[in-house]
């Protein structure tokens, strides 16, 4: 007697195996609360933008984690205070635009400079019994121009952060995080010693 599932059976069970290789996919923030130092008196005199569309906000990014798991984080806004942060630390005034083509009204606005910043990010672990991320790399390359749309320049910053299993605490993101600080310090450094952006 043959059950007519039984040739099913072997193809049901390589697409189990395969899933679990795939691995589960665990998400986590990059957020980070810590700010590049901000003093009044040392403040370049200009209002700045920087870009950010809600696709930009909405773009999910999928990287590796540990034991076979990845993880998921939204890359443009977890970091979009990092880098609010970092042109504050710099300018006296900061803004958002949702794009960067409206000359018009970024002269009406009074905008100098615009900072248009494409985030690039990875992550790795090198445990096999846990899943979040032990190292994270997060890069940001902006083109900026002035207000009628003209290139100005180009500023890129990187963030690496690292974190052991025994730092983690529920803190599953600490890489991440790490690499958000790094890289919001870093920014902030390279936009303030870019002459053509004082």
């Amino acid at each position: 007697m043959q059950f007519p599932f039984s040739s099913s059976l072997p193809v049901a069970m390589a697409l189990s195996a395969l899933l679990l290789l795939a691995g589960c996919v665990h998400p986590i923030t990059m957020i980070t609360e810590t700010a590049p130092a901000r003093s009044q008196a040392h403040l370049i005199p200009k209002k700045v933008a920087y870009v950010m569309t809600d696709a930009d906000r909405d773009l999910e990014v999928v990287t590796p984690g540990g034991s076979g798991d990845r993880v998921s984080y939204y890359p443009y806004r977890d970091l979009e205070k990092s880098i609010r942060d970092a042109l504050r630390a710099v300018y006296r005034d900061v803004v958002v635009l949702r794009t960067a083509g409206d000359a018009k009204a970024n002269e009406a606005a009074g905008v100098s400079l615009v900072f248009s910043p494409r985030i690039k990010t990875d992550s790795s672990s090198s445990s096999w019994i846990s899943w979040p991320p032990t190292s994270f790399t997060a890069e940001v390359s902006c083109v900026v121009t002035d207000a009628a749309g003209a290139e100005v320049t180009r500023v890129r910053a990187v963030g690496n952060g690292t974190a052991e299993f025994g730092e983690f605490k529920g803190d599953f993101g600490l890489a991440a995080r790490r690499a958000a600080t790094r890289l919001t310090s870093q920014l902030s450094s390279e936009v303030r010693r870019n002459e053509k952006l004082r």
